[in-house]
């Protein structure tokens, strides 16, 4: 029995070596395919495509302060901004501006048929003058029937009639001149008139066409009420009072020009929490209603870092910089950049830092840095 669990033991004890064997083999095995026995040759691999400083121009990256502005984005209105039409129903005979025309105030714009109204007036010229005469007579037949009563020919209801006839004939006659008035008043409305000085900016109709009352037929404004109305945001809006002096910029004239603030509508717009804010434009004559612009607001100041324009390489829409580093390599790094500022000047929004060096295109000239770019 002892005899036939020591040999169990041994068999047990054989395969468990050969397994271990087994592994052991695989393991030099694998180090042996990978390499582990032969010599090592040291690597360089740091060295390979590493540029290094030569002689080209360097700039450093400065931080420096600015003037900060926001920009509100409006349109340019009239403030004088008159719409003409007629007061009368008429045929339309005449019409002397077209849109651009620049008028002058009185000047004969529309001219409509008068005729019915010429008519209106002559009746009533004629209504007049049978009025006159209505009160001329009656005025002698008061006058006749004042001195009969004195003598005590006639009673005082004949002298009562007689007066109450003269007032009646009185009330005719200044009817009838009122009668003229109005119609020499409507007469005067089929020649419609500039109000005021101004700039024709469209038109409605036609000779031939109907002039409806209160129907717009020409839109007049006066240039030198042109200002720009624009949605400031609240935190800025609070800050500017009327009278204040900014700028607006034109982007269609890439002009800037000076404004001053008339009025600022004292009620906030809920979704975008802002403040129309109107802001009164120089006359120009290359101004004009409906154009873009923009208001420039004072912001305070802010701190950004100013980096030299022959530094920037483009492809595409990426900007990348050559950087020297401390110990003389250069490292491509990608950057975005903001505004431009003094000619050669732009500012870094990310990529860089203060003090930082940067590697000049081939052919640029060295720069002289300095703490007030922009």
């Amino acid at each position: 029995m002892k005899l036939m669990f020591a040999h169990k033991s041994l068999i047990i004890f054989f395969r468990i070596l050969l397994v271990v064997a087994g592994f052991v083999v695989l393991v030099l095995s694998i180090a042996w395919l990978s390499g582990m026995f032969e010599p090592k040759v040291k690597s360089d691999w740091h060295e390979r495509g590493v540029r290094r400083h030569t002689t080209e121009p360097v700039s450093e990256v400065h931080e420096v302060t600015k003037p900060y502005v926001e920009e509100a984005v409006g349109t340019l209105k009239a403030s004088s901004r008159t719409i003409v039409a007629s007061k009368v129903l008429a045929t339309i005979e005449k019409i002397n501006v077209k849109a651009g025309d620049q008028v002058t105030k009185g000047q004969t714009l529309i001219v409509l048929d008068a005729k019915e109204y010429q008519a209106r007036l002559s009746q009533a010229k004629q209504s007049l003058v049978a009025a006159t005469a209505t009160r001329d007579e009656a005025e002698k037949e008061f006058k006749r029937v004042e001195t009969l009563l004195r003598k005590n020919v006639v009673t005082k209801s004949d002298f009562d009639r007689a007066k109450r006839q003269l007032e009646v004939a009185k009330a005719e006659e200044s009817r009838a001149k009122q009668a003229v008035t109005e119609a020499e008043i409507l007469l005067s409305y089929t020649t419609i008139k500039a109000a005021k000085n101004g700039r024709i900016v469209d038109r409605f109709a036609e000779p031939g066409d109907i002039a409806n009352p209160g129907a717009p037929l020409l839109v007049l404004y006066d240039a030198t009420s042109l200002r720009l109305e624009a949605p400031v945001m609240e935190h800025l809006a609070v800050k500017l009072r009327p009278g204040d002096e900014l700028k607006v910029y034109v982007d269609a004239l890439n002009r800037e020009f000076n404004a001053t603030i008339d009025e600022i509508v004292p009620q906030a717009d809920a979704p975008s929490r802002s403040f129309l804010v109107k802001a009164s434009l120089p006359r120009s004559e290359d101004l004009y209603e409906g154009m873009f612009g923009r208001l420039r607001i004072p912001a305070g100041s802010r701190k950004h870092l100013c980096l030299d324009m022959d530094a920037i390489e483009r492809i595409g829409q990426l900007e990348f910089v050559n950087v020297l580093r401390p110990d003389g390599t250069l490292e491509r790094r990608f950057i975005k950049t903001g505004q431009v500022g003094i000619p050669g000047r732009q500012e870094v929004l990310s990529g860089l830092q203060a003090g930082e060096q940067v590697i000049l295109k081939p052919n640029s000239p060295a720069k002289e840095s300095s703490t007030d770019d922009k």
